[in-house]
């Protein structure tokens, strides 16, 4: 079984929308696209660039934008982008044009961890992420939270999201503030009280004493 990996960047309040220019996804009349841009610099690409060989998992709307980018750029993370196998969840594309691309069905998604290879990420893909929540199906949550607060946008976790308990297993800072932290799954949320234990019989008495 492969790991299915969330890989997103996130403002403090939680909005993933149109990290990296405001040609991304401008709907809603999101007008705050590119805030990421300011706070990268070369040591975030090069973590990025370096991280363990994975295929990617896309929403439409995401995989669009990175066709029209990466193929074009270039650098490492270009490279490894260029060529490592790419799965779109469509019903409309028929002919994706970037190289190592196939397109799926959400409903193959499971199918897809259960095959052999290496992990599966998933970038940016607001809407496939909240399909990946209503049905349980991530693995792991490798957060980078930016230091700023955006107030509307979409965000990480709508109201399809299922209830769990995660375990922080990473955590680093990067010079320009931004905390990456990776999360696994850690079983079902177990509630507690802050509220006092209904004193005993004999602790009323003892009270009563005093």
């Amino acid at each position: 079984m492969r790991n299915l990996v969330i890989n997103t960047f996130l403002s403090l309040d939680g909005v993933m929308q149109s990290p990296g220019g405001p040609e991304e996804d401008p709907t809603g009349e999101f007008s705050l696209g590119g805030w990421a841009v300011p706070y990268f610099d070369e040591a975030m690409m090069s973590r990025m660039a370096e991280l363990e060989p994975y295929e990617l998992l896309l929403g439409r709307g995401t995989y669009e934008i990175f066709a029209a980018h990466w193929p074009y750029d270039e650098g490492p993370m270009a490279d490894r982008l260029n060529r490592i196998r790419k799965y779109v969840v469509s019903t409309t594309l028929e002919a994706p044009e970037w190289n190592n691309t196939t397109v799926i069905a959400a409903d193959a998604i499971a199918e897809l961890k259960r095959s052999d290879g290496p992990e599966i990420q998933v970038h940016g893909s607001p809407g496939l992420i909240q399909t990946l929540l209503e049905h349980d199906l991530i693995d792991e949550y490798r957060l980078w939270i930016f230091p700023l607060v955006i107030g509307t946008g979409k965000r990480l976790f709508g109201d399809g999201a299922l209830p769990i308990g995660l375990r922080l297993v990473d955590s680093t800072t990067t010079a320009t503030g931004v905390t990456v932290n990776t999360y696994v799954r850690a079983g079902a949320i177990e509630p507690g009280s802050f509220e006092f234990d209904e004193p005993t019989e004999a602790e009323l008495a003892r009270r009563a004493r005093l």
